[in-house]
Formats: structure tokens, sequence, C-alpha cells
């Protein structure tokens, strides 16, 4: 009887731990994973495009793109270089915020000289 005894918690010991061990994989792969406390920063990569100002005013920027209007936030973290205005060609560099661009950096391209001529004035 002592044997049999012996048996069956050896038997028991045997089946508990797999069973256990299926349990608590079970467990916590059906649990949400654990909020954390600390926030976690998104990843935010920065896009660059190249267009036609459209429309410009404190907040938003509209800039024809490739034949499509694209349009950008602006705050007051954005940089502005040069002197973005309506016609002006611009480098916008942006990062994207849920669904809207958000300009980081606005480069206005240098506007290009007046073509003078070389030839001699006609008398």
């Amino acid at each position: 009887m002592k044997k049999m005894l012996q048996a069956a918690v050896v038997a028991a010991a045997v089946l508990a731990v797999p069973a256990m061990s299926l349990a608590a994989q079970t467990k916590t792969a059906g649990a949400p994973p654990a909020k954390s406390t600390t926030h976690k920063t998104e990843s935010t990569a920065t896009h660059s495009a190249k267009g036609v100002v459209k429309s410009m005013d404190a907040t938003s920027l509209v800039v024809t793109e490739k034949g499509k209007d694209v349009s950008y936030v602006l705050d007051a973290s954005t940089k502005k270089e040069g002197d973005p205005a309506v016609g002006s060609t611009v480098t916008v560099m942006y990062k994207t915020e849920g669904t809207q661009h958000v300009a980081t950096d606005v480069k206005a391209a240098a506007a290009k000289p007046a073509h003078t001529s070389t030839k001699p004035a006609k008398k």
C-alpha cells in the first residue's frame, strides 16, 4: 500500500507541473497588457515636401505639391526660414500627428534674381 501511495503522489506531481505551466501561459496570454505609468513617446518620423504656397496664415499653410493641395498645421515651434508667402516655393519639414501634418520647419526658396540682359542696348 505504501508503494501505491508513493506512485500516486509522484504521478500527481508529474501531471501537476505541466498543468500549472499551461495555466500560467493561458492566464498571461488572455490578460490585457499592463498599462505603464510612464508615457511612451511615439516615434515621430520627420518627412519633407516641396511645393508652391497656395495660402498661409498664422496657424495653417496650404502647399500645392505635384498638383495636390496639402495642408500643414503651424504652431509656435514651427521655424520659418526666408520669407514664405503665397506663390513662393517652399520646402516643408513635418511630422504626422494623428491625421494632421504638423510643420516643424518651413524654408522659402531664395528668390531668383531678375534676368539681366548682357546684350548691348540697340541704338
